[in-house]
């Protein structure tokens, strides 16, 4: 301001430029939030189907009449897993995630849902969950 009172051009342009700098700081920053968020939610649900591939592999390598109790969280919200043959596909949020198992002999189609208590048991047939 000049001793008159007016505000000058270039006062108001610094302060324009000011505002532009601070939303593209305060964006990128909000981005980057999202995208950890993002990343945090796709790793907990990878821990979970690959404890239960861990899990699988554990039965199916000792002798027939070997289980295992299993409990999947319900606090990670809602998913589905199938197991089919050798692999196990988890469906959460429209988004879907995937593992192999190797050597396993699951003959049926299964689907474990979240919150829910399922007992592996190995047989000399293959792999039961039930």
């Amino acid at each position: 301001m000049d001793n008159k009172g007016f505000i000058s051009i270039e006062y108001l342009f610094s302060l324009f430029i000011l505002v532009i700098i601070a939303l593209g700081v305060l964006f990128f920053a909000s981005s980057a939030i999202s995208s950890s968020l993002n990343i945090e939610d796709g790793i907990t649900h990878r821990l979970i189907l690959d404890e239960v591939a861990n899990q699988i592999s554990q039965v199916n390598s000792n002798g027939a009449g070997y289980s295992k109790y299993i409990r999947l969280p319900s606090d990670k919200g809602y998913f589905e897993i199938t197991v089919e043959r050798n692999r196990l596909t988890m469906e959460y949020d429209d988004k879907k995630g995937e593992t192999l198992m190797m050597l396993a002999n699951i003959d049926s189609r299964y689907k474990l849902v979240s919150g829910k208590s399922y007992l592996i048991t190995k047989t000399d047939e293959g792999i039961v969950i039930s």
